[in-house]
């Protein structure tokens, strides 16, 4: 057995045992599970959005008790200050008396960072987790202050309450590598939840991993090779977003005002790494691309009027590109 199959076999086996704790407290939720673990592997960062009460929170709470890293907590609030996010300098006496300023690191300074309701915060608050979400540093006042790696935010947002809220600026949606649609439980998982949570209280979790080792799976994940014919289908899929490129599909003329930027296609191909390895394969297939193109793609369109008159979702345009582009050219 070579090294590469060792690492390989250890990457699932932690993937695995993520998944599996996880899903010890969070009932029917498997993709979603699926594609937290995929973004935590490629390094990037998560918009969990559903209704209230479907364990968005909850889910957060416990991989960062599964996960051996620093986790921190920020309720997004209209009140809430950029400082309160990244920290600020305080003026603090030393022993002789004199004064200087020392920086006070804000709840960002952490492995994992749950930025809860996150539109509830203004734009220039949300605008805080800008540079550290894609540079990983925080600057004050002239001075970068680099974060903990890995860093991992996972934000969540409520899709239906509109007063007391504001949306994310497509920059900062930009830089979230998946959204993931946590929907409604079916039946049967409803009344497990209601089991579960009504009876005696569950055993605690395990911690299955260390900061050390998230570090190396990514760094394996990047490893894993795409044939060029492969990556140039992710490549195509994102240019189908554009409404003004030739030969996109009728959805995107219609419904799309501005397509999706190139950080799609990183993530997609990056992703499709990561989905091909937690099956089995150390290759890249186009049903890896197709399984991890929505979740990439649905943040990164901005429809138009139309779309929004007719109450036409990005992943119905999604599904159209889907269809429409050939794996093959």
């Amino acid at each position: 057995m070579t090294q590469a199959t060792i690492e390989i076999d250890h990457l699932q086996e932690v993937a695995r045992a993520i998944e599996h704790e996880v899903g010890q407290v969070i009932v029917g939720q498997e993709s979603v599970v699926r594609g937290v673990v995929i973004a935590l592997l490629a390094g990037g960062h998560v918009l969990l959005e559903g209704l209230p009460g479907l364990g968005k929170t909850m889910l957060v709470r416990t991989l960062a008790e599964v996960l051996d890293l620093k986790y921190s907590r920020i309720q997004f609030t209209p009140d809430l200050m950029p400082s309160d996010v990244s920290g600020t300098n305080i003026l603090v006496e030393d022993a002789d008396g004199g004064r200087q300023f020392t920086f006070q690191p804000g709840p960002v300074f952490a492995n994992l960072v749950l930025a809860d309701e996150i539109n509830r915060a203004t734009p220039k608050t949300q605008s805080a987790l800008l540079e550290a979400m894609q540079e990983h540093t925080v600057t004050i006042a002239n001075a970068a202050h680099p974060l903990p790696r890995p860093f991992f935010v996972l934000a969540t947002q409520n899709p239906i309450e509109m007063e007391g809220t504001y949306p994310l600026p497509e920059a900062e949606l930009d830089r979230f590598f998946f959204k993931l649609n946590v929907s409604y439980p079916s039946r049967e998982h409803l009344g497990e939840i209601v089991r579960r949570t009504t009876g005696e209280l569950d055993a605690p979790v395990r911690r299955v991993a260390k900061g050390e080792t998230i570090l190396q799976m990514q760094a394996l994940a990047r490893q894993v090779p795409v044939a060029e014919h492969v990556a140039d289908y992710a490549v195509r899929l994102v240019l189908a977003s554009h409404p003004e490129a030739e030969g996109v599909p009728e959805l995107t003329q219609r419904y799309v005002r501005y397509g999706a930027s190139p950080r799609a296609a990183q993530a997609i191909v990056l992703a499709a790494k990561i989905y091909a390895l937690l099956s089995d394969r150390f290759n890249v297939a186009y049903e890896d691309v197709r399984r991890v193109a929505p979740p990439a793609l649905r943040h990164r369109l901005i429809l138009n009027f139309e779309a929004e008159a007719r109450s036409v979702s990005a992943d119905a345009v999604i599904r159209g590109i889907l269809k429409s582009v050939r794996e093959e050219l």
